[in-house]
């Protein structure tokens, strides 16, 4: 089975976040200005050593393919953001892909929402909309991810390269285009393309669409779905509480409902298979990037996440499950990464490496 974390591109300037947010935006501009709202709040988070890195310096892509390798985790799965032809945040990947030397095995999941001001996916103050166009677009989609297909490092099962969706709802023509990708991957050295669909907050995709597999995006997928009481509504009555009360309420109501442990409960309760893959996650704090509606789980650490990956990747093993997905490797603004930070140093890749040697000895 490998172990696969979500990688967040956005590390770095580009023209069109100059325009929307700013000059010199990039992720680190949020997670710097962060500050905590109760008690023990652990924001703003610090990377250790500062080390705010920029995403096109090929040292960067080194030095997280080094510890990658060295925790076993198996590789990284690039958000993919193309809007009917207009690409952002291509930058990294692209080069990952023209220097052969980095040994990072990596995929795509495509990020097929607008892009908003509230970094939710909703429709609200669209500042780049998505239109996926007809089979021309797809077309030029395809032949721009190719030679990433292409790439010995691209990561594939059974030969065909994998290629996750983030929301297929919302993708009127999507049975479409998978078969068009299909019918163009036939004349190419691979074939086929493993096509995985990705089961989040959003509600479900009730057709019946040709994906080879399914993933569980967490914690997203359980807190949308299977956390009973805690599901959206209290997060906008905390929403209100924030803005009408003192401290003290906020921090009792965030203890009371946004529990840690509550949400890994559920997702340990989950069937997993050879074509549903698990999903873990490291923390949540989305405080740095959400101004209101955010999400604060109370009550993780570095030994309570390995006790929880360690039972999920044994349900995972025994179910003959080939991937396991972390969300993330580097999503600092969400406060759930793996990368070292001050307050933990290597901690949680040390799980990692704990819980998958335990399993491979």
């Amino acid at each position: 089975m490998k172990v696969l974390a979500f990688y967040l591109p956005q590390f770095h300037e580009i023209e069109e976040n100059n325009k929307w947010w700013g000059k010199g935006f990039t992720e680190w501009t949020n997670v710097k200005k962060a500050t905590p709202l109760f008690k023990n709040h652990y924001q703003p988070r610090v990377p250790m050593n500062a080390n705010y890195y920029n995403l096109l310096d090929k040292e960067t892509l080194e030095w997280q393919a080094s510890l990658a390798e060295k925790y076993h985790v198996d590789g990284f799965c690039f958000y993919h953001y193309w809007f009917n032809g207009k690409r952002l945040l291509d930058k990294p990947a692209e080069l990952l892909l023209e220097n052969t030397d980095i040994n990072l095995p990596f995929m795509f999941a495509w990020a097929n929402e607008p892009w908003t001001r509230s970094w939710d996916g909703s429709h609200r103050d669209v500042i780049m909309p998505q239109d996926y166009g007809n089979e021309e677009d797809w077309l030029e989609h395809f032949n721009y991810l190719k030679p990433f297909f292409e790439d010995e490092r691209y990561m594939k099962h059974n030969g065909k390269p994998v290629f996750l969706l983030y929301r297929s709802a919302s993708f009127e023509r999507c049975a479409d285009w998978i078969n068009y990708w299909r019918e163009l991957a036939k004349k190419t050295s691979f074939g086929d393309i493993h096509f995985v669909t990705m089961l989040t907050s959003f509600s479900r995709d009730e057709r019946k669409l040709n994906f080879d597999a399914a993933v569980n995006f967490e914690p997203m997928c359980t807190f949308g779905h299977s956390m009973g009481g805690v599901s959206a509504l209290p997060r906008k009555v905390f929403t209100r509480i924030k803005q009408i009360s003192n401290e003290k309420l906020q921090t009792k109501f965030a203890e009371q409902v946004l529990s840690y442990q509550a949400v890994w409960n559920k997702i340990l309760e989950k069937d997993f298979s050879r074509t549903v893959y698990p999903g873990a996650f490291v923390d949540w704090d989305n405080t740095a990037r959400k101004k209101n509606k955010y999400l604060v789980m109370r009550g993780s650490s570095p030994e309570v996440f390995k006790q929880n990956l360690e039972k999920l990747y044994d349900k995972s093993q025994s179910a003959e499950t080939p991937y396991l997905f972390i969300n993330a490797w580097n999503e600092w603004a969400e406060g759930t990464y793996l990368e070292p930070d001050e307050k933990h140093g290597y901690a949680y890749l040390e799980a990692i490496k704990d819980v998958v040697a335990k399993n491979k000895s």
